[in-house]
C-alpha cells in the first residue's frame, strides 16, 4: 500500500524510490525486458543536479520503501542502462502501483513549476512543510495540485438485435477508433448532471439509471476520471460537430478499435462484453 504524506524521514534514506523527470519524461533502469525506477540515495548517485524535489510518500509491507520525485534540466543525459520514457510508454513494463507512483510525480512536479508565483499578487509562493501545498507570503493565498475531474460514462441499450454500447469517435482520434463518452466536470455541477450533460450535448440524447461505476487518475496532465454507467432512455442521436465526428451503437461481437487495457474507458467497455457474454451463457445453460 502507498501512504502519501509530505513529511520527510527524519532519516534519509538511501535505498529510495526515486523518479527523475526530464520534462515530461520518467527516468528508468532498463535490464532486459525489466524496467523499474531507480532505488538509490539520491539524484546526486547518477551525478545529477535536481531543479527541484518532492518527497511523495512511502509504500508499505515486506518492505517500506520511500519514494521522491526530482525534476533535472532539459540537457540531462540518462546514465548508462538507463532511459527517460514517457508514462504512456511504460505501461504494461512494471505493476501498476509503480506506474501510477510515476503519474502522482508527474502531476506534483507539473504543479510545482506551473506555481511558483502567486496567482493573486504576484509574489513568490513558499512550499508548506506539513501538507501539499503552496502558501502566498504576501496575501496568504494558498495553492492546492490542480486536479480537474471529468466523468466518463457508459451508455447502452437494448437493441433490435439484443445489448448495445454507444461509442463515439473525436476529431483528435485516428479513424477507426472508437471510446466511450466523457467530459470535465463545470463549477457548480454535480458529477451526475455533468453526466447528462454532457451526453445530451455530445450525442443529443437522453439517459437513466446513471450509476457509479470507478475512477482512476489520469495524469495527462492532471485529471481524475470519474467512471458512470448509464442506460438509453430517449432521443435520437446528433452529434456535436466540433467535439464527435462519429457516434454508433455497437453490439459486444463487432466492437471497433478500442482503447488500451491502461484506461478506466477500456474497463467499461469491457465489463459491458463480460456482462453480455456471460448472460448469453446463463441463457444457454437454462
Amino acid at each position: 500500500m502507498f501512504v502519501s504524506t509530505v513529511k520527510i524521514p527524519p532519516e534519509p534514506p538511501t535505498n529510495a524510490y526515486w523518479l527523475i523527470l526530464r520534462g515530461f519524461q520518467l527516468l528508468v533502469l532498463v535490464t532486459g525486458e525489466h524496467t523499474a525506477w531507480p532505488r538509490m540515495a539520491g539524484p546526486d548517485s547518477l551525478q545529477m543536479v535536481p531543479v527541484r524535489q518532492h518527497y511523495l510518500g512511502y509504500f508499505t509491507g515486506d518492505e517500506l520503501i520511500h519514494c521522491f520525485v526530482a525534476e533535472v534540466a532539459a540537457e540531462t543525459e540518462p546514465p548508462v542502462g538507463m532511459a527517460f520514457e514517457s508514462l504512456r510508454g511504460l505501461y504494461g513494463r512494471m505493476p501498476d502501483d509503480l506506474l501510477w507512483l510515476g503519474g502522482r510525480a508527474l502531476q506534483i512536479i507539473d504543479w510545482d513549476r506551473t506555481h511558483l508565483y502567486c496567482g493573486r499578487c504576484g509574489a513568490a509562493n513558499e512550499l508548506l512543510s506539513y501538507e501539499r501545498a503552496k502558501k502566498c507570503p504576501q496575501c496568504s493565498l494558498t495553492t492546492y495540485p490542480r486536479i480537474a475531474p471529468a466523468i466518463i460514462v457508459r451508455v447502452t441499450r437494448q437493441g433490435p438485435h439484443g445489448p448495445e454500447i454507444l461509442l463515439a469517435r473525436g476529431p483528435r482520434h485516428r479513424p477507426g477508433f472508437f471510446s466511450v463518452l466523457a467530459g470535465f466536470v463545470e463549477p457548480g455541477e454535480s458529477l451526475e448532471a455533468a453526466v447528462h450533460r454532457e451526453i445530451k450535448e455530445e450525442v443529443g440524447i437522453e439517459v437513466q439509471n446513471v450509476c457509479y461505476f470507478g475512477s482512476q487518475p489520469w495524469p495527462f496532465p492532471n485529471s481524475l476520471m470519474i467512471a458512470y454507467t448509464a442506460e438509453y432512455a430517449s432521443g435520437d442521436l446528433q452529434l456535436e460537430e466540433e467535439e464527435i465526428e462519429e457516434a454508433h451503437w455497437f453490439k459486444a461481437t463487432e466492437l471497433p478499435s478500442i482503447p488500451p487495457s491502461m484506461s478506466i474507458s477500456r474497463t467499461l467497455i469491457d465489463d459491458f462484453v463480460r456482462q453480455v457474454t456471460w448472460s448469453k451463457f446463463a441463457e444457454g445453460y437454462q
